[in-house]
């Protein structure tokens, strides 16, 4: 039985298997359907034509939008469609073709909705291609009037074919960083997949969407998936919903302890006199004493400058790549620093880039006849408006998110907005209305001892990361925080959420007593930390952290870290919108090891390629690019990249600290190559290197390689008769040993570097090296796990580099056990038959688990 026919909405005009003779006629022959309608007045079709000669309105896919100038919007009487479908294409601009042109006349912000529908049908290829030729208007009418999901779904409400029904049990509701890993599990599937609550629905696979659902604790949600794979689809979103739960939980449990001891008595400060007192929110326990500085409020405004369409998407795609990019550096960067928690915020962020609405948005804006920057700027604030209006403050939260990302991209468009902070030359309590999370996570704790924001909750992800930086903080302290003078003296009480202002001489002793307390009681429990990881049978092993810029340094220091064992030069390229020179290089080296005072420095040459990639390198793009032109052999290709670094590191060696001045040892600087394979690579750098150290007349460097595939590990007894130490990546052998993309959610949990293989390599590694008389350090994820670094000590690893908060607790387990023992467990862990088999080796590790 046929479906009756959909009655036609107003306003709407079809006309099917048309063949105007050009682009101007197809143009006409619209617009006089819109003026036969009522719709436009006559003079609109000449400004119709007058934009195609100012921006081009082809959309993608053989869709076209012309409309008029902004400044002829009177002539609209009256929002409508004309739809002439041209199954024989029209060519459009620069050899594109059209066989839809809608041309579209619109009042208030119908032109955002008509894109939005037209943007969702465009990534439809199959349906669009039906459009082009079918000979039923109601089709197209209805591509161009449904927000709904496609017809054919078999559950209530819209929900597709398969379907689940959930309670949303994460104490904080659907936030931020377990949205983004909905979303990401979701885009690896095929299928659709949605999510429902009461009447509205969202995209799986759109952050945004996602958030605007408000979902809390409690709340009832459908999931629902169709197309290829659905099943699969949906169990792979419903794993990866559940699965967030005890962490969840957990991190809910976490901050409700923490909140409720920064609370307790013991935590806060009471003064004895009775100063002025400003009351927010405890964020960050901790008592800090200096003056304050207000961030000065500077209005950024975004002029309106319109351009061609086309070169305005270029500069816009250009600065979402280069925003995604950076936030990707930043995310490593922060895990590496911070740890993996931390990290998820800009992970998370990442996800907003490609946003489809906020995208549509923009473009809608550009296509109207706006700027780039200005459309891209008002797409922001719209959405993040929509987010901030819906009363939930973890949503509220999410919107300060989205405008960080969007001040990125700003920047990336015209860097004349990028925004930075001036601070005094002395410590300060920072005053702000908020601060964005890229912001409070690259702050100095050295520079900023406090922080106040106005606005802002103790769950943002500013309070978080001012929590993990050890920064006492409190946040929505209200407008008055603002009126402040600079300079003005105070004390502030991040557990109490008090900023006491102008403190007399007594508070002010009694509080730098208090603190001293605190310090003395915090250096007693450091001081462990300073000593060297010794196993109680005297077996030494080398701690380093992984840093990326000298300001980690101190920090890395303190926890007790004996020098930088991986730096990872890809963020001097990651984080700037431009390739460092040689000079840029020279001045971050010289400055690493100036901050190390001769302990040693291991520096990582350029590995770019596989999931780090630079836009501004404009590398070839490849289908597999963990298989392909990364690390070394990028830097054998690419002398334009490689020289100026290695003149760097050589010249910042031959002018810093003399070999031997601070350990007696050896150079305090080694070089070390990534994504070795095979002994020729390594004999072409070290011919590289010699000549630029006989050009330079600079001391002579260890030479190390990167041992991250099976085909290095296997062949280590060779290649170390031409380096002078190795460092196992164990995140990339595990990758390359079992196969398993670690990008891959799906078998993220699978790709388990304490599988009994990868440890079989390592042990393979360290016995080539021997052989050698050469050490063998390790700088990836299992490093920092205190039982991992105890099999790798006993599989024969010398020196192990780790993010620096994990450096304590690995000393200690190390300085627990004897190396007897773990080269036993480790020969045990080698025989084991999977992953999980080694884990359960831990109860045997001084009899706890580990």
């Amino acid at each position: 039985m046929l479906a009756p026919t959909p009655i036609l909405p107003p306003r709407l005009l079809i006309q099917l298997g048309a063949a105007p003779a050009s682009k101007e006629a197809a143009i006409r022959a619209a617009a006089q359907l819109l003026v036969a309608s009522g719709c436009i007045d006559a003079p609109y079709e000449a400004s119709m034509l007058r934009r195609e000669g100012v921006a081009n309105t082809y959309l993608g896919h053989g869709v076209v939008i012309p409309h008029g100038m902004v400044d002829d919007r009177h002539h609209v009487r009256a929002s409508g469609l004309a739809v002439l479908q041209v199954p024989g294409g029209i060519e459009w601009h620069d050899g594109q073709v059209a066989h839809l042109v809608v041309a579209i006349a619109a009042q208030s912000d119908t032109h955002i909705t008509i894109l939005r529908r037209l943007t969702r049908l465009i990534q439809d290829e199959v349906r669009l291609a039906a459009l082009r030729i079918t000979t039923r208007k109601e089709e197209i009418a209805a591509a161009l009037t449904e927000d709904a999901p496609a017809p054919g779904a078999a559950g209530p409400a819209g929900d597709l074919r398969q379907r689940f029904d959930w309670t949303v049990d994460y104490p904080t509701g659907l936030h931020a960083r377990p949205a983004a890993h909905w979303v990401e599990t979701a885009r690896n599937c095929p299928a659709r997949i949605q999510v429902r609550h009461g009447a509205e629905v969202a995209d799986a696979k759109n952050l945004i969407a996602l958030l605007q659902l408000g979902l809390r604790c409690g709340d009832g949600v459908t999931i629902s998936a169709e197309g290829d794979d659905e099943a699969g689809a949906l169990a792979r979103i419903c794993a990866a919903v559940t699965g967030l739960s005890a962490g969840e939980k957990a991190a809910a449990k976490a901050a409700a302890d923490a909140a409720a001891r920064a609370a307790g008595p013991v935590a806060g400060w009471n003064p004895a006199d009775t100063p002025r007192v400003l009351a927010g929110l405890g964020a960050s326990p901790g008592l800090t004493i200096g003056p304050i500085h207000v961030l000065s409020q500077t209005e950024v405004t975004v002029r309106d400058e319109p351009e061609p369409l086309t070169s305005g998407g270029d500069r816009l795609h250009a600065a979402l790549a280069a925003t995604e990019g950076q936030l990707r550096a930043l995310a490593d960067d922060t895990e590496r620093r911070l740890g993996k928690t931390d990290a998820g915020i800009f992970r998370a962020q990442g996800e907003l880039i490609p946003d489809t609405d906020l995208i549509t948005l923009a473009c809608q804006l550009m296509v109207e006849g706006h700027g780039v920057a200005f459309a891209w700027n008002q797409a922001v604030e719209r959405m993040a408006g929509r987010l901030s209006a819906l009363g939930n403050p973890v949503l509220a939260a999410r919107a300060a998110d989205l405008r960080d990302v969007g001040r990125r991209v700003l920047a990336q468009i015209d860097p004349s907005l990028k925004s930075g902070h001036d601070l005094p030359d002395v410590p300060c309590i920072l005053i702000a209305p908020d601060l964005a999370p890229s912001d409070t996570a690259g702050l100095d704790p050295t520079r900023v001892i406090g922080l106040a924001t106005a606005q802002g909750g103790p769950t943002s992800h500013t309070a978080i990361l001012a929590r993990t930086l050890g920064i006492p903080a409190l946040v929505a302290g209200g407008p008055a925080l603002l009126a402040l003078e600079n300079h003005t003296p105070a004390i502030l009480d991040g557990g109490t959420g008090r900023l006491y202002l102008d403190p007399s001489a007594a508070d002010l002793a009694s509080a730098r007593d208090w603190s001293a307390r605190q310090r003395a009681k915090a250096e007693e429990e450091a001081r462990a930390r300073a000593l060297p990881a010794r196993t109680r049978d005297g077996h030494a092993v080398a701690i380093g952290a992984n840093v990326n810029n000298p300001e980690q340094v101190p920090f890395a220091l303190d926890q007790g870290a004996e020098g930088v064992g991986l730096m990872r030069t890809e963020f001097l390229f990651l984080e700037r919108g431009d390739t460092p020179t040689e000079d840029d290089q020279y001045a971050t080296y010289r400055a690493m090891l100036d901050a190390l005072a001769g302990r040693p420095l291991i520096v990582r040459a350029l590995d770019i390629g596989g999931d780090k990639q630079v836009a501004h390198l404009h590398l070839p793009r490849e289908e597999n690019p963990f298989l392909g032109v990364r690390g070394a052999r990028l830097l054998l290709r690419r002398p334009d990249l490689m020289e100026p670094q290695l003149r760097a590191l050589y010249r910042a060696a031959r002018d810093g600290i003399p070999a031997d001045a601070a350990t007696g040892k050896g150079a305090p600087l080694s070089i070390m190559f990534p994504m070795i394979t095979s002994v020729p690579e390594v004999l072409a750098l070290r011919a590289h290197c010699d000549r630029i150290r006989a050009e330079l007349d600079a001391p002579e460097l260890p030479l190390g390689i990167m041992i991250e595939v099976p085909a290095a590990a296997i062949q280590a007894d060779a290649l170390a008769r031409h380096c002078d130490f190795f460092s196992i990546g164990t995140n990339d052998l595990t990758q390359y040993a079992l196969a398993i993309d670690r990008q891959n959610t799906e078998l993220a949990p699978e790709a388990d570097s304490l599988h009994p293989a990868v440890l079989r390599l390592i042990h393979l590694t360290c016995e080539g090296a021997a052989r050698h008389k050469r050490w063998v350090g390790v700088c990836g994820g299992i490093a920092g796990d205190p039982f991992g670094a105890c099999l790798l000590a006993g599989l024969g690893v010398d020196e192990l580099s780790m993010t620096p908060r994990d450096v304590a607790s690995v000393e200690a387990r190390l300085r627990a056990s004897e190396m007897g023992a773990l080269r036993a467990l480790a020969a045990r862990a080698c025989a084991q038959e999977d992953a999980a088999a080694v884990r359960a080796l831990a109860v045997l590790l001084d009899g706890e688990p580990a």
